[in-house]
């Protein structure tokens, strides 16, 4: 009734036989197991990675508590300072301002502002908005003083206002510096110049350093009434 096979040599090939299908096996298995494990610390990788940038998109931002222009004509109608109050969202880490742009559209057309520390002649200092080039940007602290690169920096404790140069592009119709002959006036002081002034608008869009963008718009109200008052843009 029972066949038994009584070949030691046929069984050895049986044998050898599943033993090599089954190391086959683990080899592959061992392999995928490797793909596996590497894939998926590469997604979490890359998942941390995207999750981190996505939390400073929304942490790391650049609030702005106010916008106001200084009038420097109110018969022309112009500004001679735009003045931007910022602070660091809640939540943020320190944000380096220097590292910070501006896009800007205004009247003039649209540039990038940078920031910068030197006055259009290239002095170590800047007394006021006029000493701004084109595409430029100061910042000012709470004693209404223009810092260098390396303090322009927001934290918990300190809060700093972004400053332009109405009569320079894209604000104005000046291309370089407002500088006339030996020294700096303002656009409003020149006939051939114009600055951002009453029933203008200008859009913005300050970029940090981790790329959060914050939107601002600057709306001159129509009529000034006195040289030097602040109006709320």
């Amino acid at each position: 009734m029972f066949e038994f096979i009584n070949n030691s040599e046929d069984r050895g090939q049986v044998g050898i036989g599943t033993l090599i299908v089954f190391i086959a096996m683990v080899l592959v298995a061992a392999i995928a197991a490797g793909v596996l494990i590497n894939t998926a610390g590469f997604l979490q990788s890359q998942a941390e990675a995207t999750g981190q940038e996505s939390t400073d998109l929304v942490s790391e931002r650049i609030d702005v508590t106010s916008e106001v222009g200084i009038v420097g004509n109110n018969s022309t109608g112009e500004l001679e300072s735009i003045k931007i109050s910022v602070s660091g969202a809640a939540g943020a880490d320190q944000i380096d301002l220097s590292e910070s742009t501006l896009q800007a559209v205004g009247p003039n057309g649209q540039a990038n502002l940078v920031f910068t520390d030197t006055n259009a002649s290239g002095g170590d200092t800047i007394a006021n908005a006029s000493q701004l080039n084109a595409s430029e940007f100061g910042v000012q602290d709470s004693n209404g003083e223009f810092v260098d690169g390396g303090d322009a920096v927001l934290d918990d404790d300190t809060d700093y206002t972004i400053v332009v140069n109405p009569g320079t592009q894209p604000f104005g119709s000046i291309t370089e510096g407002n500088v006339y002959g030996s020294g700096y006036t303002y656009a409003h002081n020149n006939s051939t110049e114009e600055a951002f002034g009453e029933g203008q608008t200008s859009s913005l869009e300050i970029v940090s350093p981790s790329s959060a963008t914050t939107s601002v718009e600057l709306n001159a109200p129509d009529l000034f009434t006195e040289d030097g008052e602040a109006v709320r843009l």
